[in-house]
């Protein structure tokens, strides 16, 4: 199982590098939960949420390292290389990621990652200055709920 489990996070990663929304939502189980700093998602909101952020993504490239897995839980290291879309600036974000599976698929991802970092990247000086404040956080997770909704 656990070779399996490491298998599954690969695709996951290979399916963002192609940016391959539909293989991402399938590596999920249906009562999924999905946890960063932007986002707290459950159920088909998760799947929805990588449909969302690759069909949106021109250049996205996707590196991930340090893949393990037992039976029940895993980890990995990735690096997401993209345009941000609202300011059109590059972002470089290193994300750990931590999982559990269930019935051979992801049932809860939590994944970390300096916030500030990311916003000083993509929302330039405004991040840079305030990105580290609960007010830009909160806006930024707002408006990732809103595009999120408004996605089809």
């Amino acid at each position: 199982m656990s070779e399996a489990n490491r298998e599954l996070i690969r695709r996951l990663y290979r399916a963002l590098d192609q940016r391959d929304g539909a293989t991402m939502a399938a590596c999920y189980h249906p009562n999924a939960t999905f946890v960063d700093p932007v986002f707290d998602l459950r159920g088909a909101d998760v799947g929805k949420m990588w449909r969302m952020l690759t069909s949106r993504a021109t250049d996205l490239r996707c590196e991930s390292s340090d893949v393990e897995a037992d039976a029940e839980r895993g980890s990995a290291r990735w690096v997401a290389r993209y345009t941000f879309s609202g300011t059109g600036r590059l972002v470089e974000n290193r994300i750990a990621s931590r999982y559990r599976f269930r019935d051979g698929l992801i049932s809860e991802q939590v994944d970390t990652f300096p916030f500030w970092r990311w916003a000083s990247q993509a929302l330039g000086p405004v991040g840079l200055l305030l990105g580290w404040t609960p007010l830009v956080r909160e806006k930024v997770r707002r408006q990732a709920r809103v595009n999120l909704d408004r996605f089809v």
